[in-house]
């Protein structure tokens, strides 16, 4: 049986997909919680606090994903386990996957505490990224290889939730997505070999 914290961000989850920010009042996460106003100022402190907590657990979900058995002769099938991972969160849980990613307004800004599990996410992918690079790769290569597969997979699960993605079968998606991950992990073995 689910917690009340729980049916609460599930609640604030299906709402904010649905409809975005606008969508979330304390009023309508209370109704499709099927819970009084009262109930939800108890476990946060408003909108604020519950879209606090959708980030967080959003983030922590993918470091979830991303948390993969480290092969260390295996770099290329580390990232690739890795995004599987990330790929099936982001589609698994869009609304949490939207507000971390894409609606951000100024109606939100996340707090200290969401912006610093967001930054463990960051650093733990560039920390699997980094394995395909040479040892003496600067943490700067580090990090822009990390952007540049990180850009990659999020592009492609941002198409997916545009209208071009009633042009591609949905059972596509993923593999789409990891054959361009590998080409480009191919393209940074061949240049870092140069």
């Amino acid at each position: 049986m689910k917690n009340t914290k729980e049916k609460i961000l599930i609640a604030a989850s299906k709402l904010f997909l649905a409809g975005g920010l606008s969508a979330l009042s304390v009023r309508a996460i209370a109704r499709e919680s099927n819970l009084s106003t009262i109930g939800i100022y108890k476990y946060f402190q408003g909108k604020q606090g519950i879209l606090d907590a959708l980030y967080i657990e959003g983030f922590e979900r993918l470091l979830d994903a991303l948390d993969v058995p480290i092969n260390i002769h295996d770099p290329k099938g580390n990232i690739i386990a890795a995004a599987k991972g990330y790929i099936k969160t982001a589609f698994d849980y869009q609304g949490h996957y939207r507000l971390i990613f894409g609606e951000h307004v100024a109606e939100y800004v996340p707090s200290a505490e969401a912006k610093k599990v967001s930054e463990k996410a960051f650093m733990h992918t560039t920390k699997i990224i980094a394995g395909i690079l040479p040892n003496d790769s600067t943490f700067e290569q580090k990090q822009q290889a990390s952007l540049q597969i990180w850009s990659l997979i999020h592009g492609y699960i941002g198409l997916k939730q545009h209208a071009i993605a009633d042009e591609i079968e949905p059972n596509l998606w993923e593999g789409l997505i990891l054959a361009a991950v590998r080409l480009h992990l191919d393209a940074l073995e061949q240049h870092s070999h140069t």
